[in-house]
């Protein structure tokens, strides 16, 4: 995959079909775009592209910067998975925000993308203000030479699947409906770090920390089921997030999880925490000893829940 970050100044040759948007998480309305976009690719032959930006437009407002589900890096590990061919992270800058919507269309999608196909939800918005629409765009493809495909938004039930409805059951500590409606395991990537070395030495479980970065979109603090891919395996595991209330001093918000079955070390390797099932909220014990047998306790949830479970796949990667 291409990847085109932080600038304004770039330009893709060859044909595109372009879809735009923020893809916060990736989740089963997005899915449905991008596979709309690889059948399109193997009728036309062109390349598949997206636009975003760098830093979500809601960034900078005076309610402050919204966390989001999917990172900038995770987004771009998520879209080479799915085979895309370029991925274009535009800079939010003053211009960029008041860029009239035919200007965009003439500027970035037609010139700088090359975009010959545009798949769009029918409640895509560009432009200053959002004031560009699906509208506009069938409006001024045939000046432009482009394709429209607008294609319905995904349901469950009677509600759209959004960004807003995932991160409303995340903070539920619901990732098995979070999970639902992504369409695949919420995750949180990061590189493994030292912690306060409690969990090997006095508690008898050596764990993996990740710091994940302020503006990852974390679900209610707790213990959670988690699927661990560490070094091409996936692991089972159960994650702890939150900020460590039995341990003295402050703590960092972090992720912290015991692998099963991983016995050599991984410090400074990248990981992926793959969220299951919620076990319990964040607690204060009264002691080491007592959370240490709680901890018991949660690794035997875990257990159960993938003898439950069968079909949550365990081992090596499969290429």
């Amino acid at each position: 995959m291409k990847y085109i970050a932080d600038t304004t100044e770039f330009h893709i040759d060859e044909p595109t079909i372009v879809t735009l948007g923020k893809f916060d998480g990736r989740h089963r309305g997005h899915q449905k775009l991008l596979l709309t976009m690889k059948d399109l690719k193997k009728k036309l032959g062109y390349a598949t592209a997206i636009f975003t930006f760098s830093t979500a437009p809601s960034f900078g407002a005076e309610k402050g910067p919204q966390t989001v589900i999917t990172t900038n890096l995770e987004r771009r590990d998520n879209m080479e998975k799915m085979g895309i061919d370029y991925l274009v992270e535009y800079p939010f800058t003053d211009a960029t925000r008041c860029m009239a919507p035919k200007t965009f269309v003439r500027d970035i999608l037609s010139g700088r993308m090359h975009a010959r196909a545009i798949v769009v939800g029918p409640d895509c918005s560009f432009g200053y203000k959002g004031e560009g629409n699906a509208a506009l765009l069938e409006q001024l493809a045939d000046i432009y030479g482009y394709d429209l495909c607008v294609i319905e938004k995904e349901k469950d039930h009677e509600r759209d699947i959004s960004s807003t409805y995932i991160r409303e059951e995340l903070d539920k500590g619901n990732v098995a409906k979070a999970n639902l409606l992504l369409g695949q395991p919420y995750a949180i990537h990061g590189e493994v770090v030292h912690g306060n070395h409690i969990g090997g030495p006095r508690l008898g479980f050596p764990t993996a920390n990740i710091i994940p970065p302020a503006a990852k979109r974390l679900p209610k603090f707790g213990v959670y089921v988690s699927r661990v891919l560490a070094e091409g395996t996936y692991y089972r595991g159960v994650t702890n997030i939150g900020r460590k209330p039995t341990i003295k001093g402050e703590n960092p918000v972090g992720v912290e999880t015991y692998l099963f079955d991983l016995d050599k070390d991984i410090y400074g390797k990248w990981i992926e925490v793959q969220l299951l099932e919620f076990d319990r909220g964040e607690q204060k014990f009264n002691s080491l000893e007592e959370l240490k047998h709680r901890i018991e306790k949660d690794k035997e949830f875990a257990a159960e829940y993938f003898l439950a479970h069968p079909e949550v796949y365990l081992g090596p990667v499969k290429r």
